[in-house]
């Protein structure tokens, strides 16, 4: 037991100097301490509750679309149907699900409405679950988040436009495929492109994310590594869960297979959801050099706390500021005795101008000091 300390602070000198260590074990903290399970649960919760009324609003559309035609052409309707369920395959577990149980395209003012309300509650609740997650993963103060009504105009935007790129990702990557088996020559460079196109359309929807609903100014170089690992992933559960998701159905009865439609979809929401958390963790850790880390911070305040340990809590300490002339101090004094955290009101003589927090002053605060201010 003598020798359990010491070999703990070799283990630690280590992973400090290395940064293939110090990194990854910077992002989990990171993600620990951001709860970024709870953040992907959040989101996931909204994914569910807006997809069946995405499907209901798309069946409905078609319908009254396609209905001028059904006389002059009656296999336009089963051509449509076709084509719907070749889209919606490419959706893990719910594509699947749906072979066979679209029969028709009718158009209907009440389905409709219920698709429409549906779809924006829950499409909303994802952007606005997203931009949170963000907002907590960079720090970014109260004061500087977008207000309530700024954020879901911006949420509602990006959720159509974002919502058409998907379609148009998943309509290539289950079309380029069949394309390929068809044509005799370069199938196999079509298959290429199906799988490269949908990845590339993936990542640039994510750049969108990172760069538009964090409240902080990002570079799309900033964000790119976070994309790529995020659109990676992307594609590496939707093929999973659809095999799996596929594999499933086939032998489960009726009953079983309502149950493993449910939970399939939330799983894959809820991974592709924490997919997305990581992504931002990688990124917002690599941007501002957040590593390395302490090796037992998280679980003991027997500590020697490094610099990116005292950046990391600082900024946590000051996304708190709710006003622009609240000024939050944190300190970082491992021999003093614990204490209430006391709130100091500005003086009265003080400027109503509200003091800008500069993020690039709190990654470099704390350097040798052991504070931040």
């Amino acid at each position: 037991m003598a020798h359990g300390p010491k070999l703990i602070d070799r283990i630690d000198a280590f992973q400090r100097r290395h940064p293939a260590s110090a990194f990854p074990l910077a992002v989990v903290y990171k993600f620990a301490e951001d709860r970024g399970p709870h953040l992907a649960a959040l989101m996931a919760y909204y994914g569910f509750v807006s997809v069946f009324p995405l499907l209901l609003l798309l069946v409905s559309v078609l319908g009254f679309v396609l209905q001028p035609f059904a006389g002059a052409d009656p296999d336009l309707s089963n051509r449509a149907v076709t084509t719907t369920i070749d889209v919606l395959a490419g959706v893990p577990v719910l594509g699947s699900a749906l072979q066979g149980s679209i029969t028709g395209l009718r158009g209907s003012g009440v389905a409709l409405t219920i698709g429409a309300l549906g779809t924006l509650y829950g499409g909303m609740g994802v952007m606005q679950a997203t931009q949170a997650a963000l907002n907590r993963i960079y720090a970014v103060p109260r004061y500087k988040q977008p207000n309530p009504i700024l954020s879901r105009l911006r949420s509602i935007v990006l959720m159509v436009a974002l919502g058409l790129l998907a379609i148009v990702a998943t309509a290539i990557s289950v079309a380029l495929p069949q394309v390929a088996q068809a044509v005799p020559v370069g199938g196999g460079l079509l298959l290429a492109a199906g799988t490269l196109v949908p990845f590339a359309i993936n990542t640039g929807i994510f750049i969108v994310i990172f760069r538009v609903l964090t409240a902080v100014h990002l570079g799309w170089r900033n964000v790119l590594i976070g994309a790529l690992v995020a659109a990676g992933l992307w594609e590496v559960l939707q093929t999973v869960f659809a095999r799996l998701g596929g594999a499933y159905l086939q032998h489960a009865g009726d009953v079983y297979g309502v149950f493993g439609v449910v939970l399939g979809l939330v799983a894959w929401l809820y991974l592709q959801s924490m997919a997305l958390v990581l992504a931002a963790e990688i990124n917002v850790v690599r941007q501002r050099r957040l590593y390395p880390r302490a090796l037992l911070t998280p679980f003991t305040d027997d500590v020697d706390l490094t610099p990116q340990d005292v950046r990391t809590y600082t900024g946590y300490a000051r996304s708190e500021t709710y006003k622009g002339f609240e000024t939050v101090t944190a300190t970082f004094d491992k021999d003093a005795p614990p204490e209430e955290p006391t709130v100091r009101a500005a003086p009265e003589a003080a400027s109503e101008t509200a003091p800008e927090i500069d993020e690039d002053d709190v990654e470099r605060a704390g350097a040798g000091s052991g504070a931040a201010r």
